[in-house]
């Protein structure tokens, strides 16, 4: 099979997903940061050297106002919007924002419980929960500004690496996923 150009941008690797100008000017850890599709919160505490917290800035559950297309929710349908960030417990710096559209039915009623009462990070509760998971990368690009920028102090003023993702479990989507990264200390 040598030679051939995959044209799926979801089976393709890395490089040919990602959605930036000036790829080659990113550190590996921030190139690794944009591909992992393990967890996110062990791979921070490896690259930072500290045990990471969650910090949860907002959470609800209310009908979708409109149709989610990629959860395959209809207007009406009970939604879970999440905002957290995934902070050093030492340095108290914020290395990840992320925002998180949940289809509360498609998930198991311990861990939706979980969600709404726990400051675990996802993807410990996948584990805690036993959810088998699998994810799909949609989009990774920069971003100079926005809601994310003000979660990191000066580090935001570089502006920030970020990408969102669908998890599935069962085949079915059950989460879209957005996460920010600032560039100054990645």
């Amino acid at each position: 099979m040598a030679g051939r150009v995959c044209t799926n941008k979801v089976a393709a690797g890395f490089l040919a997903r990602a959605d930036l100008d000036g790829l080659g000017t990113l550190s590996p850890l921030q190139r690794m940061l944009l591909a992992c599709d393990g967890m996110l919160t062990d791979m921070v505490e490896a690259a930072f050297g500290e045990p990471i917290r969650l910090i949860k800035i907002a959470v609800d559950t209310t009908p979708a106002g409109e149709a989610v297309k990629e959860l395959d929710l209809e207007a009406g349908a009970p939604m879970m919007r999440r905002q957290i960030l995934l902070q050093g417990e030492s340095s108290g710096v914020n290395y990840v924002f992320a925002e998180s559209l949940i289809a509360v039915d498609a998930l198991p009623p311990a861990l939706r419980e979980a969600l709404l009462q726990s400051d675990a990070p996802l993807g410990r509760l996948w584990v805690q929960h036993k959810l088998e998971t699998r994810k799909e990368i949609l989009r990774m690009w920069r971003t100079t500004v926005g809601e994310s920028s003000r979660w990191f102090g000066a580090a935001g003023d570089a502006g920030q690496l970020a990408r969102s993702y669908r998890v599935f479990s069962s085949g079915r989507p059950i989460m879209l996923i957005s996460e920010y990264f600032p560039v100054a200390s990645t």
